[in-house]
């Protein structure tokens, strides 16, 4: 399954573009995760960073489709 990631932040630094395209043999927000990692592992380094699917945050044991809007969303710092 393909899945189209939208990258914000400094995760779009890491990415090189502000969407990639995942190929996925499980479909699940962890495998989506483990397999970012892999690629790009300046993502694992990040302190936290969250998954949103469809415009909410998502849990690791979130199944995804095809159709869904999915987005990294590093850490965030104020002031």
């Amino acid at each position: 399954m393909k899945v189209n990631v939208l990258a914000f932040g400094i995760a779009k630094e890491i990415f090189g573009a502000s969407s990639i395209t995942v190929e996925l043999a499980e479909s699940s927000v962890a495998d989506l995760k483990t397999s970012l990692e892999k690629s790009f592992p300046k993502l694992k380094a990040l302190a936290s960073y969250l998954v949103a699917v469809n415009n909410e945050y998502a849990g690791d044991d979130l199944l995804l489709d095809i159709r869904d809007e999915v987005a990294i969303i590093p850490p965030v710092s104020g002031g």
